[in-house]
C-alpha cells in the first residue's frame, strides 16, 4: 500500500544533489549496469588525469582577472556617467514641462490622474487573476500527478513482486520495460522517471541495477529535500516542484517520489510531470490580460480626455474671456451652446459682462462729464474771479482810510479771494491731469537751484511760523533731467506743509544722489501723523485736520497735484509720520528722463527716531555737511548707512 501524498518544500539548493549522489550518478553503475558486468558498453571510460596547479599560478591568474575586472568596471562607469550627463538635461526639461503642465492644465491633471488610477487598478486586478489562474492550473495538474503516480507506482511494485528472474540480463530487461511502460511513451512523453537505489543498504548478491532515468535526466534534478523525505518516509508519497532539462531549455515540473523494492533492494522511484503546457497556457492568459488591460486603459484615457475636454473647455473659454474683460475689451462674450449647466453658466457670465460693461460705460461717461464740468466751471470762473480780485486789491490798498470794521472786511476779502484763486488754479491743473493733457517739459538742471528757490520763496512763511529751514547735502550740485516748474511746485508744497505742521521747530531738507536717482526729503518735527493718515495724505481734498482751521496750503489738492507731477517724472513720492515726532516726505527722481529707480538714496524713516530692535539690527544713515551753519548732528559709524539705505530705498 502507498500512503497519502505529502508536499516537500522546494530546496534552495536547486537541482544540485549531495556529493555522494553526484559521485554515485557518475560511477560505474550509473547507467543501470551491475557491478559484475564491466563489459557493458554503458560503463564510462576512465578520464585522463588533470594537470596539477600550484599556488603561485592561482595567485597570478587572480591578479590578471582582477585587473581586467577593474578596467571593465571603469570603462562601464565612464560610459554610464557620459550617458547620464547627456540624458540628464533632457530628463530635467521633460520633468519641468510635466510639472508646469500639471499646475496649469486641469484637463491634463484629470486625464493623467485617471490613467494612473486605472493602471494601478488593472495591475492589482491582473496580478490577482493571474495568481489565481496559475494556482488553479497547478493544483489541477498536481491532483492529476498524484492520482497517476499512485496507480503507476502500484503497477511497478506488482510487476517487481511477481517477477521470476535470476540473471543479470533478465533483470535489466525487466526494469527497462517496466519503467518504459510507466513513462507512457507515444507522440508525447507523458511523464519522466528517475530510478535510483536507496543509499546505505547492504547490496544483495543478485543486485544488477543501480540507477536509470529518462532521456538526459539524472538524480540531480530531484530536490535534496524530496530525496530526504522519500528516504525517511517509508511507503508515503511526496512531491516537490522542480526543473528538468529538455533539449536546450529547462522546463518546470512536479516530481513525485515513492519507494519500491525489487529482489530485496530498496529503490527510489521519482515520476516527473511536465508543466510546460500549463505554463504556456498561463503565459497566453497573462498576455491576453495585459493586452486587454492596456487597451482598456487607453480607452479609459480617451474617454476621460473627451469628457474632461467637454467640461473644461467652457471653463477655459470663460477664463480667456475674463482676461480680455479685465484688459478693457468689454465687448467680449462667451459662446453659448445648448441648455445644460455649462450653457446656463455661459449665459450668466455674458449677462454679468454686459451689466459690467454698462456700469463701467456709465461711470466713464459720468467721470468725463465731471471732468468737463470742473474744467468748464474753472474756466468760466476765471473772468469774474479776476474782476473780483482787482476790486479786492483796490479795497485792500485803500483799507487805511476805512474804519476798523471795513478795514478788517477788506483784508478778509483780499485773502479769501487769493485762496479762491489758488483753489481754481489747482482745479484747472487737476482737470489737465485727468484729461491726459499734462506734458513734461524736461531739461537738465541743477536740483540745488530749485531747492534754493523754494527755500527763498518760503522764507516769509518760515519767519511767520518761527521755524528754521536747514539744507543737508553731500554734493554741491546734482544735474537732473526734469521739469523744473513741476519739481519746484512739489517741493514748495512739501515745505509749506512742513512749516504749517512743524510747530515752530526746525525743518530739515536733505538732498542725496546715487548712480541712477536723486532724492529730496522734507523733515519736520511737529505734530506728525499716523500710518493710516500717511496712506491717505495724497488723496484729493483730504486733510489730517478735520476742522480745516489751518489756511496755509489751502485747497487740499496740493499733495495730489504733487503726486501727479511725480508720476510724470516716473518717480516716487512717499510719506512717513509718527504722532508727536513729526513727518517726513521723500521725493525720488531718476537722473535721466525715462530712467528707472532701483532704490532711493535717502531714508524714508528718519534716523533720529528710536525704532524697535538692537543696534546691530538697525542701521543709521550718516549725512555729511556742506558747511557748519547748516550741519545736523552726525554719527561716526561709517559701516551702517549702506544697509539701512538699502532697507529704506525699496520700492513701495
Amino acid at each position: 500500500m502507498v500512503s497519502d501524498i505529502k508536499q516537500v518544500p522546494e530546496s534552495p539548493v536547486g537541482k544540485t544533489g549531495t556529493p555522494e549522489e553526484a559521485q554515485g550518478s557518475s560511477g560505474p553503475d550509473a547507467e543501470g549496469v551491475g557491478t559484475g558486468s564491466p563489459a557493458l558498453p554503458s560503463t564510462p571510460e576512465p578520464s585522463p588525469p588533470r594537470p596539477v596547479r600550484n599556488l603561485p599560478w592561482f595567485f597570478s591568474r587572480a591578479r590578471i582577472w582582477t585587473r581586467r575586472g577593474l578596467i571593465l568596471v571603469l570603462r562601464v562607469s565612464r560610459l554610464v556617467s557620459i550617458g547620464v550627463r547627456q540624458i540628464k538635461p533632457g530628463l530635467r526639461f521633460l520633468w519641468r514641462s510635466i510639472l508646469r503642465r500639471w499646475r496649469r492644465s486641469l484637463e491634463f491633471r484629470t486625464v493623467l490622474t485617471t490613467l494612473l488610477l486605472a493602471v494601478t487598478s488593472f495591475a492589482i486586478v491582473g496580478a490577482y487573476l493571474s495568481n489565481q489562474i496559475a494556482n488553479n492550473l497547478f493544483q489541477e495538474r498536481l491532483a492529476q500527478a498524484e492520482s497517476e503516480s499512485r496507480y503507476n507506482v502500484k503497477q511497478v511494485q506488482d510487476t517487481f513482486d511477481g517477477a521470476q528472474v535470476t540473471d543479470q540480463s533478465s533483470v535489466i530487461t525487466l526494469v527497462y520495460d517496466t519503467l518504459t511502460a510507466v513513462e507512457g511513451r507515444g507522440s508525447v512523453i507523458q511523464r519522466r522517471y528517475v530510478f535510483e537505489a536507496a543509499p546505505e543498504q547492504t547490496k544483495p548478491r543478485n543486485r544488477w541495477v543501480e540507477s536509470r532515468a529518462s532521456d538526459q535526466l539524472t538524480i540531480r534534478v530531484i530536490p535534496p529535500d524530496l530525496r530526504k523525505a522519500v528516504q525517511e518516509g517509508g511507503k508515503q508519497q511526496f512531491w516537490a516542484p522542480t526543473q528538468f532539462p529538455v533539449g536546450n531549455e529547462d522546463r518546470p515540473g512536479i516530481a513525485v517520489g515513492n519507494k519500491v523494492t525489487f529482489n530485496g533492494t530498496v529503490y527510489e522511484l521519482y515520476l516527473i510531470y511536465d508543466l510546460n503546457t500549463a505554463q504556456q497556457t498561463l503565459d497566453e492568459i497573462q498576455n491576453v490580460l495585459w493586452a486587454g488591460g492596456a487597451a482598456l486603459v487607453l480607452m479609459i484615457g480617451a474617454i476621460a480626455w473627451y469628457v474632461t475636454r467637454n467640461v473644461v473647455s467652457p471653463v477655459s473659454h470663460a477664463a480667456v474671456v475674463s482676461e480680455k474683460l479685465a484688459a478693457g475689451q468689454l465687448q467680449e462674450r462667451m459662446v453659448v451652446k445648448g441648455e445644460d449647466e455649462v450653457a446656463r453658466l455661459g449665459a450668466s457670465f455674458n449677462h454679468m459682462a454686459a451689466s459690467l460693461q454698462e456700469q463701467i460705460t456709465q461711470l466713464a461717461t459720468l467721470s468725463q462729464m465731471q471732468q468737463r464740468f470742473v474744467s468748464d466751471v474753472s474756466h468760466e470762473l476765471r473772468t469774474p474771479l479776476t474782476t473780483v480780485r482787482m476790486a479786492a486789491e483796490v479795497l485792500f490798498d485803500a483799507r487805511e482810510d476805512f474804519d476798523p470794521m471795513n478795514k478788517r472786511s477788506a483784508e478778509l476779502l483780499y485773502y479769501q479771494v487769493e485762496r479762491f484763486q489758488s483753489l481754481l488754479s489747482d482745479l484747472l491743473e487737476i482737470s489737465r491731469f485727468d484729461a491726459g493733457a499734462a506734458v513734461l517739459d524736461a531739461e537738465p538742471q541743477d536740483i540745488f537751484q530749485v531747492v534754493a528757490h523754494v527755500m527763498e520763496g518760503a522764507a516769509p512763511v518760515a519767519v511767520e511760523y518761527g521755524s528754521e529751514v536747514r539744507l543737508n547735502a553731500r554734493e554741491k550740485n546734482i544735474i537732473v533731467e526734469m521739469d523744473s516748474r513741476r519739481i519746484e511746485r512739489i517741493l514748495r508744497n512739501l515745505l509749506l506743509n512742513a512749516l504749517e505742521h512743524g510747530e515752530g521747530k526746525p525743518i530739515h531738507i536733505s538732498v542725496a544722489a546715487n548712480h541712477d536717482a536723486v532724492a529730496v526729503s522734507v523733515r519736520d518735527h511737529g505734530i506728525g501723523m499716523s500710518q493710516t493718515e500717511a496712506a491717505r495724505v495724497f488723496d484729493r481734498f483730504w486733510r489730517a485736520d478735520p476742522a480745516r482751521a489751518r489756511t496755509t496750503g489751502g485747497s487740499g489738492l496740493g499733495l495730489s497735484i504733487a503726486a501727479e507731477d511725480t508720476k510724470l517724472h516716473n518717480g516716487w513720492l512717499q510719506a512717513w509720520g509718527q504722532k508727536g515726532s513729526g513727518s517726513n516726505f521723500r521725493l525720488t527722481l531718476p537722473l535721466r528722463q525715462g530712467g528707472s529707480i532701483v532704490k532711493s538714496p535717502l531714508l524714508l524713516e528718519p534716523a533720529d527716531i528710536d525704532f524697535p530692535g538692537s543696534a546691530s539690527e538697525r542701521q543709521v544713515l550718516v549725512i555729511g555737511t556742506e558747511n557748519t551753519s547748516t550741519a545736523p548732528e552726525s554719527s561716526s559709524d561709517s559701516e551702517e548707512p549702506a544697509a539701512r539705505d538699502h532697507e529704506a530705498g525699496e520700492k513701495p
